[in-house]
């Protein structure tokens, strides 16, 4: 039987050309990138990664390397509900979110990959397969920006084969969110699909609000308005505010995921970076599509676009790569609005090893 062999952890951190802020994080001048690299005892290998704002890194790899790997050295990869499964009742106690789900994100996310390369197929083929093209929009972190900066860097997207936004809200002042979704829509017309982000920056009163002052400009979705952790408050957001609600990159399991959408998350947006993996983040989109939502996602955008390639559900993917596209071989290619899963086995991210040796943290 084909076992694995070894597993190598490895944490960097990519440098922005400048630094960013939202409305919540604060400044962030680069983020952390922990890798898994999980080899089989055939010799074949398949890569998974996680990532972070820019702090917790050395606490994800020190699980992932420490306390992961020998739990699952000697098994059989293929196996992956097993070991995923295993993990997840070893770690609970002290890791039902945090660093813990994103070390097993990454493993998880290799260990599919894996899979894939030796079968032979895309990982989206693999995982069911519905249509390599996945509409996507480009996200960025531009809340400092001002209106007209926000035009001009929407002109390039869509220079870059965008054809869809989204926006940065949750300024101290809301005239001046007002202002720039106005500026965007001045500039391209009704029919751009517009989404807006407050990074959990409002209360629920403050949220409906907003919402109701953003009514207007016919956004596909306000997105995490307040915490996910209140589902009465996004019932209230949703009902009282007249926008649907996107919510899920904070939330760390499937089960986080079916409270959300009871509770009025419109667009279930799970990161599979930090949800558990593939595992649940595919879980996460046949709960949503039970439920007749759409599904979208955040981050990771070269391996989610399998992932939603496989989802008759899939709504938009987060085109965003946070400085990681200058380090992989093949960045994800997007035509007319479209993100498009790439044809070769496995999820087909390689990364420069080394360039990234250069940024090792």
């Amino acid at each position: 039987m084909t076992h694995i062999d070894r597993i190598q952890t490895d944490h960097y951190m990519i440098p922005l050309p400048r630094a960013l802020e939202d409305s919540m994080h604060g400044t962030m001048t680069g983020f952390e990138v922990v890798t898994a690299r999980v080899t089989d005892s055939d010799g074949a290998t398949g890569v998974g990664y996680t990532f972070t704002c820019g702090v917790n890194g050395g606490a994800i790899a020190d699980i992932l390397g420490r306390e992961m790997t020998p739990r699952v050295l000697g098994r059989d990869p293929a196996m992956i509900e097993a070991i995923w499964k295993d993990l997840w009742w070893a770690f609970h106690y002290g890791g039902r979110g945090g660093p813990t789900v994103l070390a097993l994100s990454a493993l998880d996310m290799a260990l599919w990959d894996l899979k894939a390369v030796k079968a032979g197929l895309p990982l989206y083929q693999l995982l069911g397969g519905y249509d390599a093209k996945v509409p996507c929009y480009a996200g960025g972190i531009d809340i400092d920006l001002t209106p007209s900066e926000l035009v001009a860097q929407t002109h390039d997207n869509i220079a870059n084969g965008h054809r869809a936004i989204k926006m940065k809200v949750g300024r101290d002042v809301l005239r001046e969110d007002v202002a720039k979704i106005a500026a965007m829509r001045d500039a391209f017309g009704p029919d751009l699909p517009l989404m807006v982000d407050a990074n959990m920056k409002y209360t629920v009163d403050a949220a409906i609000r907003a919402a109701r002052a953003f009514r207007d400009f016919d956004l596909v979705w306000f997105e995490e308005p307040i915490p996910p952790e209140d589902p009465a408050g996004h019932k209230r957001i949703l009902t009282e505010g007249g926008i649907p609600i996107a919510s899920g990159e904070n939330l760390r399991s499937l089960w986080e995921f079916r409270t959300a959408i009871e509770g009025g998350v419109s667009f279930p947006e799970p990161d599979v970076t930090n949800c558990g993996g593939v595992t649940p983040f595919m879980k996460i989109a046949r709960l949503a599509e039970a439920f007749h939502l759409p599904v979208t996602s955040h981050g990771a955008h070269d391996i989610t676009v399998h992932l939603l390639a496989a989802c008759p559900n899939r709504s938009y993917l987060e085109a965003h790569g946070f400085g990681l596209e200058n380090y992989v071989e093949t960045p994800l290619k997007i035509e007319d609005g479209h993100a498009i899963a790439r044809d070769v086995p496995g999820h087909g991210v390689a990364f420069d090893w080394d360039k990234l040796e250069r940024v090792r943290a």
